[in-house]
C-alpha cells in the first residue's frame, strides 16, 4: 500500500516537473515571437518611409504606391506571425488549469497555484480597475453573468472566445500600426500624384 502511494507520488512529481518544463518552454517560444514581430514592424516602417522619401526625391509618385504595397506586405506578415504566436496560448491555459487542479494549495485567500502567467494577463484589466469579473460560457449560464474568481484559471474551451478571432488579428491596433498608416499615406500620396497635385512628376 505504501509502495503504491510512493509510486503515485513519484508519477505526480514527474508530471508536475514535465508540465513546468513544457510551460516555461512555451513562455520562451511566445517571447521569441515578440522579437520577430518587432523586427517585422521595424523593417516595415523603414521600408515605407524610405520609399516615400525616395518618391519625393525622385519626383515619381509611383513610388508612393510601392510604399503602400510594401507596408501592406509587412502588415500581412505581422498578422501571420501573430496568428502563429497565439496558437500556443491554449496549451498554456491547459497547463495552468491542470496545475491549479492537481497542485493548488489551499490558503486563507483561496486556492493558490503556479504558473498563472497567461491567466494573470487575461484577468489583469478586471483586477486592476476593480470590475466584477465574468468570463466565458460559465458567465452566460446565469442572467447577468456569474461572478468568477479571477485567480482560478479556466480551460481554453470554457472561455467564450470568438471562433473567428484570427480574422480580427489584422485589425488589432498593435498589429495594424504603423503599417496601416503607411498604407493609407502611400495610397493618399499616390492618388494626389495621379490627379496632378504634385505637378508633372
Amino acid at each position: 500500500m505504501a509502495d503504491d502511494a510512493a509510486d503515485d507520488a513519484g508519477r505526480t512529481s514527474y508530471l508536475h516537473d514535465d508540465l513546468m518544463v513544457e510551460y516555461y518552454r512555451l513562455v520562451d517560444i511566445v517571447a521569441s515571437f515578440d522579437q520577430r514581430l518587432l523586427t517585422v514592424k521595424s523593417w516595415g516602417v523603414t521600408f515605407s518611409l524610405a520609399t516615400l522619401a525616395l518618391g519625393f526625391q525622385q519626383d515619381h509618385y509611383g513610388l508612393f504606391l510601392v510604399a503602400a504595397a510594401g507596408a501592406l506586405g509587412f502588415w500581412l506578415i505581422e498578422w501571420s506571425t501573430k496568428s502563429h504566436q497565439i496558437r500556443y496560448y491554449p496549451r498554456m491555459s491547459d497547463i495552468e488549469t491542470i496545475a491549479h487542479e492537481l497542485y493548488g494549495e489551499h490558503t486563507m485567500q483561496g486556492t493558490a497555484s503556479s504558473p498563472l502567467i497567461n491567466w494573470g494577463w487575461q484577468t489583469a484589466a478586471q483586477r486592476i480597475w476593480g470590475e466584477r469579473f465574468t468570463w466565458g460560457k460559465l458567465s452566460k449560464s446565469s442572467p447577468g453573468g456569474a461572478q468568477r474568481d479571477p485567480r482560478v484559471p479556466q480551460r481554453w474551451e470554457a472561455v467564450d472566445r470568438d471562433s473567428r478571432v484570427n480574422d480580427w488579428i489584422l485589425l488589432w491596433p498593435h498589429v495594424a500600426l504603423p503599417h496601416a498608416i503607411a498604407v493609407a499615406l502611400g495610397l493618399a500620396l499616390f492618388v494626389l500624384g495621379l490627379i496632378g497635385k504634385f505637378g508633372p512628376i
